[in-house]
């Protein structure tokens, strides 16, 4: 387990990087709180990206205060969350702040990072691949506003303060379609009611899919949230994706293999 400390003496710890899905494996039944379903490797990095993970992660990787992201005050969750953009404190030159959950191969996410440069991004993905291709992308592009957690996203969601986020991303996930996978879905009740905690009132909720089961479950899901309001309008709300929505690798895919992507956008509503 990896500890650090911040400058303002949080301690934070999170899982190591793996080298293995042995490695993976044993460390997780030995952690059955943390349980990442999925891969968190594939074939062996590029010597270049290698390089980058070894060299460049290691300035953007987040660790949370606490193993589960609870039991903290509220004021360390403030002064964490600004120490990830020392360069940006969130009430000055960053006061935006953007959420990517399984940012895949990154080209949403670099694509944002290059566009919105004023703001600051934390993307969570735990395949070190995928990893490795945001880093090439960064790194080509110049991009300093971007930080990666490599852990399950929600525990990251629950170390977040009350209305830090101002925009957040979930596009394409794992479908899981065997009915017992279900609850592997990252949209839940309880998820929706910790995003709802941690998005400021009027921010914008992002879901991608293209798979109908997933679909259904998320905007039915979503929609039986108080918290959230579907935006659509008419039926090319959903099925154009915006001009600020760059195409992942894994819509084309889906195109390619004949699947029609579907866009859901939802309000955070200010009670």
């Amino acid at each position: 387990m990896k500890k650090t400390n911040s400058s303002d003496s949080v301690q934070t710890q999170t899982s190591p990087a793996f080298r293995s899905v042995k490695e993976k494996n044993s460390y997780y039944r030995t952690q059955p709180d943390r349980r990442l379903y999925g891969r968190t490797m594939g074939r062996p990095l590029r010597p270049a990206q290698q390089a980058l993970v070894e060299t460049m992660l290691p300035r953007l990787e987040v660790f949370l205060p606490t193993p589960d992201g609870q039991a903290f005050a509220a004021t360390d969750r403030e002064k964490w969350l600004d120490s990830l953009f020392p360069a940006h404190p969130t009430a000055k030159a960053a006061p935006e702040i953007w959420l990517e959950v399984g940012f895949g191969g990154g080209e949403h996410l670099a694509w944002q990072a290059k566009h919105h440069p004023e703001i600051g991004f934390i993307g969570c993905e735990p395949f070190i691949n995928g990893v490795g291709r945001l880093l090439t992308q960064l790194d080509q592009q110049g991009s300093q506003n971007v930080r990666i957690f490599r852990d399950d996203a929600r525990f990251l969601v629950k170390a977040l303060p009350d209305q830090s986020i101002s925009r957040m991303f979930l596009l394409f996930p794992d479908p899981w379609p065997k009915k017992r996978h279900w609850r592997r879905r990252f949209i839940q009740p309880d998820t929706l009611q910790d995003l709802a905690r941690i998005l400021k009132p009027g921010s914008e909720l992002r879901l991608a899919s293209d798979d109908m089961s997933v679909l259904r479950w998320m905007l039915w899901q979503t929609t039986q949230c108080s918290a959230f309001q579907w935006l659509a309008k008419r039926p090319c709300d959903w099925e154009q994706r915006p001009e600020d929505w760059p195409q992942t690798r894994y819509e084309a895919k889906g195109i390619r293999a004949g699947r029609k992507p579907a866009f859901l956008r939802f309000i955070r509503r200010d009670f």
